[in-house]
């Protein structure tokens, strides 16, 4: 008897320990969460690989004002005797020629770009420009992932909350139809005014379930946009949603997202990348010159032996037929510079609407606020008064019942509006380009 029982102690010890294993709590700030969120991000992770491309197009830029040197070499075996005929005085070829079965040849070639029309200097400076283009691209990301995160906690912040608001009344409810039950056992109260509380129970459960069901997703959601094991638990704190500071005047945000608005930055890097190649284009109708050296060696058995053939000069490339060519790649880049100007001035219109619409946005969430608050005062003073008015018989069950559903309504609004306040703070930082990253 002694065995068995240690074995049901062992077995309920293991699986209270799986069951720990299975669901792990975690406690999480916003600041916790938005870093999480970034380190784990599948789009920043695709943002630091087009930096690593761009930077490689920097290096590919500078590679090309470095000098050029080439090394080549062959050997050749020639099955048949060739016929060589030599016809500098002195030496005869012919029939009665030297034996001349293989050839060895080698050379080396070096050329130092000397003029090039500015084509090299004016491509790794907009290489440059597009590398930080890159960066700032990334830098905006960020900020849009913080903003992700807040709003993916906001969610679970409020489902949360709302589960603690229906709990509690869930729990005073049932006490509540308890004491039903006796009054009505005692003839005090009619069966059907029992039955109205019964159901009202029954609806603050549907709702504590519907909350519960929220808060799962959210809770999903935010393990999956986190990085973390997808059985997670995540904890939230509730003081996040009092993080909100006094709103200034619209003006100020306009000016903060011209100066901080990261994609702006980075379209006035591609803009400045593409004026220099036009610049670089135009430097195509130029022509280039180089320092060129090389040395030549060759060996032919019986016949032939060169070395230290060695040559230095000035080579000059001109592409004669760009006299008669229209160039393609000036128009290009002109017609990109034409699209970038263009989308500079859409997006400042954008940042304009952006930045006064969330602005109102937030306003208008902090004045839900005070209704709410006002609301719930008047919602739970309502209940008060009705519950005082029941017990003395001058109120009926419904009201009572009513009363009691417009206070877990308002309760409830409470906590969503400074929730959603917080949050609109955010989307206007974030519109401004200032949404911190900790």
């Amino acid at each position: 008897m002694k065995r068995i029982n240690n074995s049901v102690i062992a077995l309920s010890l293991f699986l209270g320990v799986a069951n720990a294993n299975a669901q792990e709590k975690k406690t999480l700030s916003l600041d916790e969460a938005v870093q999480l969120g970034i380190q784990n991000s599948k789009n920043l992770k695709i943002d630091a690989a087009k930096i690593e491309e761009a930077t490689a197009d920097l290096l590919e830029a500078k590679n090309k004002q470095l000098p050029e040197l080439k090394v080549s070499g062959s050997y050749m075996y020639l099955p048949i005797k060739p016929n060589v005929d030599i016809k500098l005085p002195g030496l005869s070829g012919g029939a009665g020629g030297p034996e001349i079965h293989q050839v060895l040849y080698g050379s080396a070639n070096l050329s130092v770009p000397l003029y090039s029309g500015g084509r090299i200097k004016y491509g790794i400076q907009s290489a440059k420009y597009l590398v930080e283009a890159s960066k700032l691209s990334t830098e905006n990301d960020k900020i849009a992932i913080a903003y992700n995160v807040a709003q993916a906690y906001n969610n679970l912040f409020k489902a949360n909350q709302s589960i603690k608001v229906f709990e509690e009344n869930l729990a005073a409810s049932q006490k509540r139809d308890e004491t039903f039950l006796k009054m009505e056992n005692n003839g005090l109260i009619a069966r059907n005014d029992r039955l109205k509380a019964n159901l009202q129970t029954s609806n603050i459960e549907l709702q504590l379930l519907e909350a519960k069901n929220n808060y799962n997703i959210a809770n999903i959601n935010m393990d999956l946009l986190l990085g973390l094991p997808e059985t997670t638990e995540l904890e939230v704190d509730p003081n996040y949603i009092d993080e909100g500071s006094e709103v200034k005047p619209v003006v100020f945000y306009v000016n903060e997202a011209r100066e901080n608005r990261k994609d702006l930055q980075a379209l006035a890097q591609q803009r400045k990348a593409a004026e220099l190649g036009s610049k670089a284009a135009k430097a195509e109708n130029l022509p280039s010159l180089a320092f060129t050296g090389g040395y030549v060696a060759a060996d032919i058995p019986k016949f032939l032996t060169v070395y230290n053939a060695v040559n230095v000069g000035i080579g000059i490339s001109y592409n004669l037929s760009n006299i008669w060519k229209e160039n393609s790649s000036l128009k290009q880049s002109q017609a990109r510079e034409k699209q970038l100007a263009a989308t500079d001035e859409l997006l400042n219109d954008n940042i304009k609407l952006d930045v006064n619409r969330e602005y109102q946005n937030t306003d208008y969430s902090k004045k839900r606020i005070a209704v709410f608050e006002k609301s719930a005062e008047q919602a739970n003073e309502n209940y008060r008064i009705t519950k005082n008015k029941y017990d003395n018989g001058l109120a009926t069950m419904t009201e009572l019942l009513d009363a009691d559903a417009a206070q877990i309504a308002a309760n409830v609004g409470v906590i969503n509006a400074k929730a959603d306040a917080a949050l609109a703070y955010r989307k206007l930082l974030q519109t401004t380009g200032t949404l911190t990253i900790k």
